[in-house]
């Protein structure tokens, strides 16, 4: 038997064979194979679901093939019941066919809150509570009131007590202070008070202490006031300044019979 040899250029013919055969395979594979059994290449755009009800879905997905999976269920007042309002992918992503879109469904009915006390508190401050029980702010009104803060909570035009159960999205009115209180009022009977209680009372209604009449001749005496202007029922503004004359109790007597 005769033995045959092999030159180098013997060996390097079969490595490049060798070598031609192997990336022969992997270009099959990758380019050829794989592309065949795992669609490579082929997407489909993802359409806009917002608004398809959940009866029409399955139809309009599988025409475009494609899946789809509910994970969860919210409340939009703007969209009928069972219709798509958010979904994943969003729309106008590329994807593979027979992908899986997620999608979240309209509840028949809003979910509950509670409401919370807003008596009391700024106006920024009752925004910050309703929001975070996702209530939105109405119509702010305003009325007399020495500081600007929440007065009346309002839903539907009616008074509602703090943790009353509302549906989430509900809009709460509010009636505030406008930081001026009453601008005008009936002027107090100021008559038959010492001095000391008269300011008090002028004082406390936002009003100005004024002249103070009072006889020499009773320097000595006790005294009340006996007269005021302006005179007692008269309608007035805040800051408005007020007259006295002191006198005599007897004095608030007589005037008083004169009167009648």
């Amino acid at each position: 038997m005769k033995w045959k040899v092999y030159t180098w250029i013997d060996v390097l013919k079969h490595i490049a064979v060798i070598i031609a055969l192997g990336l022969s395979f992997l270009l099959f594979f990758f380019y050829i194979y794989l592309p065949a059994t795992t669609n490579h290449g082929e997407s489909v755009t993802v359409p806009d679901l917002n608004g398809i009800s959940l009866d029409d879905l399955q139809e309009f997905l599988v025409d475009r093939d494609l899946r789809y999976e509910v994970v969860d269920s919210v409340y939009s007042a703007d969209l009928p019941p069972l219709t798509v309002t958010r979904q994943f992918p969003k729309p106008g992503s590329r994807v593979k066919e027979n992908r899986k879109i997620y999608i979240s469904l309209n509840s028949f009915n809003p979910p509950t809150t509670l409401m919370p006390d807003l008596l009391d508190k700024t106006v920024q401050n009752a925004r910050l509570l309703l929001k975070s029980k996702e209530l939105a702010v109405g119509h702010i009104t305003t009325k007399p009131d020495a500081f600007r803060n929440v007065l009346e909570q309002l839903y539907k035009g009616e008074s509602i007590e703090a943790n009353t159960k509302i549906p989430k999205g509900s809009v709460i009115d509010l009636v505030i202070g406008d930081g001026h209180g009453i601008s005008t009022f009936e002027m107090p009977d100021l008559r038959g008070l010492p001095l000391k209680e008269a300011k008090v009372i002028i004082r406390g209604n936002n009003l100005s202490v004024g002249l103070i009449f009072r006889p020499d001749s009773l320097k000595n005496q006790p005294l009340v006031v006996i007269r005021q202007s302006p005179d007692r029922k008269r309608i007035v503004r805040v800051g408005r300044t007020v007259d006295i004359w002191m006198g005599l109790e007897s004095e608030v007597k007589k005037n008083e019979d004169e009167e009648n």
